[in-house]
């Protein structure tokens, strides 16, 4: 422990350690996919902190210590924007997930290197994906030690609950919600089809209720076109009895029941 030492406030941690985010597209393609669908899956959370190749300081007073992880996952702490994750400012929590996307420039002692230091600083679960040759290894923490998960294939991951599984030797990853992780075009892609669907769904409600509309209009004319016939056919009846005519000769005159007839005959009687 360092925490009773004094540190020079002019003590520089960088933000970056000069080296590329990846060494080719398909590296990159994945440190993104994996990234940014952390970021859909769990961005109602705001207590989750997620980063791609962000330099983490985990010892204050010593810059030297650190790694900068292809995929970081940081529970318990907020959303925002960050040059670099140093820990002692983070109510010191450690990043609980770690991933890394194995690139044509790693060799298995740099791996090594990385897997010991997420063992010493707190890592809780570590995940390797090497695209080139589609091999998917993770590390699960014991106690102190990162234990080797025996096997990856339909693995869920404790902390984020994602499963990792491998489609025709490609990594596949599913949320919680059973949808597979996108790439960038894909999400893409199927927003714009869900805003197609939306303004479908829109257009038929719009529709439905021009229909409702046109029917209430049709049914109020048909009431104005029906009350129009009947003040009609009283006016005939009445006109029909001024005349001389019987209740009865009206009635089949204008094919109208009897008893309508001695109606309208009582409420205009003929003169």
């Amino acid at each position: 422990m360092v925490s009773s030492i004094s540190f020079s406030p002019d003590i520089i941690y960088p933000d970056s350690d000069g080296k590329p985010m990846s060494d080719s597209t398909r590296q990159y393609r994945w440190i993104v996919t994996i990234k940014e669908n952390l970021e859909i899956l769990l961005a109602d959370d705001p207590t989750v902190f997620i980063a791609g190749d962000l330099m983490w300081y985990p010892v204050e007073g010593h810059p030297e210590i650190c790694q900068a992880p292809d995929v970081m996952v940081v529970f318990g702490r907020p959303k925002g924007d960050r040059g670099s994750y140093q820990q002692w400012k983070e109510g010191n929590i450690a990043p609980q997930v770690a991933v890394e996307i194995w690139s044509p420039s790693n060799t298995k002692r740099g791996m090594a290197a990385k897997r010991d230091f997420y063992e010493t600083y707190g890592v809780e679960e570590y995940y390797v994906y090497d695209p080139e040759r589609f091999k998917l290894s993770g590390w699960i923490r014991q106690g102190e030690t990162l234990i080797a998960i025996a096997s990856m294939e339909t693995w869920v991951s404790p902390r984020l609950g994602i499963r990792f599984t491998q489609v025709n030797g490609d990594l596949e990853i599913y949320g919680l919600d059973g949808r597979r992780f996108l790439s960038s075009i894909e999400l893409a892609r199927r927003a714009e089809l869900e805003q197609a669907r939306a303004e479908a769904a829109d257009q038929r409600a719009e529709f439905a209720d021009q229909r409702a509309e046109s029917a209430d209009q049709r049914a109020e004319f048909a009431d104005q076109r029906a009350e129009q016939l009947a003040s009609q056919m009283r006016s005939a009846a009445t006109n029909l009895l001024g005349l001389g005519l019987s209740s009865e000769q009206v009635a089949i005159a204008l094919g109208l029941p009897l008893d309508e007839v001695n109606a309208i005959e009582q409420i205009y009687p003929s003169a």
